[in-house]
């Protein structure tokens, strides 16, 4: 007889596989999206493939250097508030242990353990990594895998590189008077794409992913393709 499997993620493992996930589709999203919005709203203006291949390729650059960035900040922020919560911690149990032992006996009381089972599983958690057990049942922390901002750097770098080349690729190849229905088309095929993979990954129903991503998408691209043909008519 087969045994039955369980497949589904806990813990620390699909926290770090959301970390990733997140980085990663905003990165594409916004590499998409940004980019289409921009190749287009220059195409509103002029059908040069110069101008248009300068436009996509600085927003490319400009845009993933940009999420780089901001993701690195925002994860190194995130990483130090995690080490500076675990050297308090750490103070903390060598100045008062048993007071560190009793919160986290409460703890475990309050998720459903009796007083004495919670006493003493508290005692063996204690036993075996204090400063681990704490981090895990108190803080939500793995010390084993804190968040990395060069990881998550890379991951939105790499990604919005790779979201913008489908729209900058999409309005310089196919022939002038076929440019800008091939690239709506691919953007909003790439963004259902995303969104149904993001969602599926994360264990969520796809279709609300999907129409967000392609209603902010084609929202994106009919308002800078009105400024650009409004600019472009008025000889800007």
């Amino acid at each position: 007889m087969t045994e039955p499997t369980h497949d589904e993620p806990h813990g620390g493992a699909l926290g770090s596989r959301l970390n990733w996930l997140r980085a990663a589709v905003l990165g594409a999203n916004d590499g998409i999206v940004s980019t289409a919005g921009l190749v287009v709203g220059v195409a509103g203006a002029t059908q040069d493939r110069a101008a248009l291949l300068t436009a996509g390729l600085a927003g490319l650059l400009a845009g993933s250097m940009s999420m780089a960035a901001g993701e690195y900040v925002s994860v190194s922020t995130q990483r130090d508030s995690e080490m500076a919560a675990l050297a308090v911690e750490k103070r903390e149990l060598k100045e008062q242990p048993e007071a560190e032992l009793e919160e986290l006996t409460e703890l475990l009381r309050q998720r459903g353990l009796s007083r004495e089972v919670a006493r003493e599983a508290a005692e063996q958690l204690t036993a075996r990594d204090a400063l681990k057990a704490h981090a895990r049942v108190e803080l939500g922390i793995d010390p084993d895998e804190l968040t990395n901002p060069w990881h998550a750097a890379w991951a939105s770098f790499l990604s919005f590189t790779v979201g913008a080349l489908l729209p900058l690729l999409a309005i310089v190849l196919p022939p002038a008077d076929r440019r800008l229905p091939v690239t709506v088309v691919c953007v909003l095929a790439a963004l259902v794409l995303t969104g149904w993979s993001s969602a599926r990954l994360g264990a969520a129903d796809p279709r609300p992913a999907v129409l967000r991503n392609v209603v902010g998408g084609a929202l994106a691209m009919g308002v800078t393709y009105a400024a650009g043909t409004l600019l472009g008519a008025a000889g800007v």
